[in-house]
């Protein structure tokens, strides 16, 4: 079995589409390390995931937007690719299982900013004013 999760603000608004009768959310996720390198200098360093999420709950694509911090799981894929200037080329794509909002970049740590993300990122049974962590790791 191989699974990739990936933390990360969305790049775009995501875009559904429909193919062969079903529906697919496409978006892309940035995921950015921060870290020193060996002479003690500041680094960012960003991977970007393609994802497609093959539903037919599409009611979640207007939360998709630019920005939004969200957390996906599922089956990764590298492609490979020739460029227009003969050199190879290989991208990161996700075939997502799970989708989960964590926020945005303008919600502060707050409380969610949707009713999907209060919906998906905490279970029922959690009491209020109780932090929530049910990431996996």
């Amino acid at each position: 079995m191989i699974k990739l999760q990936v933390i990360g603000n969305l790049g775009k608004d995501c875009v559904v589409n429909t193919v062969n009768g079903k529906n697919v959310i496409n978006f892309t996720v940035a995921h950015t390390e921060k870290f020193r390198d060996a002479q003690g200098n500041n680094q960012e360093r960003t991977t970007w995931v393609d994802c497609a999420y093959w539903t037919d709950r599409t009611g979640i694509s207007p939360y998709l937007t630019k920005g939004k911090q969200i957390y996906v799981e599922g089956n990764p894929e590298v492609r490979t690719f020739t460029r227009q200037d003969g050199s190879s080329g290989a991208s990161l794509s996700l075939r997502v299982r799970e989708v989960q909002l964590l926020g945005g970049r303008s919600d502060n740590g707050s409380a969610p900013a949707s009713p999907v993300a209060a919906a998906t990122s905490a279970p029922a049974s959690a009491e209020v004013g109780e932090p929530v962590d049910d990431l996996p790791f």
